[in-house]
């Protein structure tokens, strides 16, 4: 299958590429990086260029494209900077896609075009402190008074969870389904509710500009006009969005992966050591060619499961595989790169350290490595 992007993809890479390595400078990534703070600045005008809606339709503002230029701008970002990369990449996280398939067009109108614009920020709320990455459970109740809808519980590793105005909080409407998780809903809660309660992590190991938070729901109420599809169906639309997101992630680990890789190439042509370029020995050259070779295959991965997934055939399997094995890339490369670079390498102003620590993100969220590999071995005991 030949993954040449077309001449428009190919538009779009550039012109990524071009913002980015504009904008995201060293220094600015070091500072974001250390003060833990999200690039709202960055994020309006990347918003403004249309790099931050690409696959939402242009009816809501947005510019009509799929998973795979989304993936093309993901991956360009986080080559430029990990860390602010997948900040922007994140902040319209899901209610899009989940509202374009199942929300009623009141809610397409009112929540999507403010997110297309830049003008507001998005989270999505399923992780809990108890279950982690099990999404099969949930603590977090809501249950019918009237017509609204009161909420009770708490998530945890929320992205966006203080900086978003508009989230997504997955539920339990029915307490006695068996199994539970056909008892379980998706609704929208905006900040400012009562009840609703955020709290930034701190201290965390990599993309810090991407803000982390615990939230809270203590007799929240949502009208019903904030339920999303049909009760019950909350897990398995939940599932479906991850079908798309993982891509996203796998995009993510690519481009940190080729950032670190080209920091690494470049220093090796140039670092002298016995009188001679350090690539010319073959312990950092073949090293160097196995990056390569790992960066292309996980390439070829990403693109496939975002290609299968715009033909309206997204494909299980190659998306757990993608991300599984993109991901994996972007632990090895960055770490290889490290040692290229050598005692530089630990320190921050050379930035392949912070590359490091962003990559590791990638084998958690969204599906932890192992979830992937369950995916697929399920499908092959089948």
């Amino acid at each position: 299958m030949d993954f040449k992007l077309n001449d428009e993809q190919l538009a779009i890479k550039k012109a990524v590429r071009e913002f980015a390595e504009k904008e995201f400078t060293p220094e600015l990534a070091l500072g974001y990086d250390q003060k833990e703070d999200f690039p709202h600045t960055l994020y309006k005008k990347a918003a403004q260029l249309g790099f931050t809606s690409m696959r939402i339709p242009q009816e809501y503002d947005g510019q009509g494209y799929g998973v795979f230029e989304d993936s093309i701008v993901v991956e360009e970002m986080c080559r430029v900077d990990p860390g602010i990369g997948v900040a922007i990449s994140l902040g319209i996280l899901m209610i899009p896609d989940v509202l374009l398939k199942h929300g009623t067009e009141e809610q397409k109108k009112k929540y999507i075009p403010p997110l297309a614009r830049g003008e507001k920020l998005a989270a999505a709320a399923f992780t809990e402190p108890e279950h982690g990455s099990d999404i099969t459970r949930m603590d977090s109740t809501a249950v019918k008074c009237g017509s609204e809808w009161l909420i009770n519980g708490a998530k945890e590793f929320i992205t966006n969870a203080t900086t978003a105005d508009t989230l997504i909080l997955l539920c339990q409407t029915d307490p006695n389904s068996q199994p539970s998780h056909r008892g379980q809903s998706l609704f929208i809660a905006e900040k400012g509710m009562q009840g609703l309660d955020a709290t930034k992590l701190h201290g965390k190991m990599g993309i810090r500009p991407c803000v982390t938070g615990s939230l809270s729901m203590c007799d929240l109420k949502v009208p019903e006009t904030n339920a999303i599809g049909e009760l019950g169906k909350g897990f398995y639309y939940t599932l479906e969005l991850f079908n798309g997101t993982r891509i996203t992630v796998a995009a993510q680990a690519l481009g940190i992966a080729q950032g670190a890789f080209e920091k690494a190439l470049n220093y090796a042509k140039t670092r002298k050591q016995f009188g001679q370029p350090i690539i010319s020995f073959q312990g950092v050259g073949f090293k160097l060619a196995e990056m390569a070779i790992k960066i292309e295959s996980a390439r070829l991965m990403t693109y496939k499961a975002a290609w299968l997934y715009d033909k309206d055939k997204p494909d299980l399997i190659a998306t757990s595989m993608a991300k599984a094995y993109a991901s994996r890339v972007a632990m090895e490369v960055t770490d290889d790169a490290i040692q290229i670079f050598g005692g530089y390498g630990y320190l921050a102003d050379y930035h392949v350290e912070r590359y490091h620590r962003c990559a590791k993100i990638t084998e958690i969220y969204e599906g932890t490595s192992e979830i992937q590999k369950m995916t697929i071995c399920n499908f092959l005991m089948k």
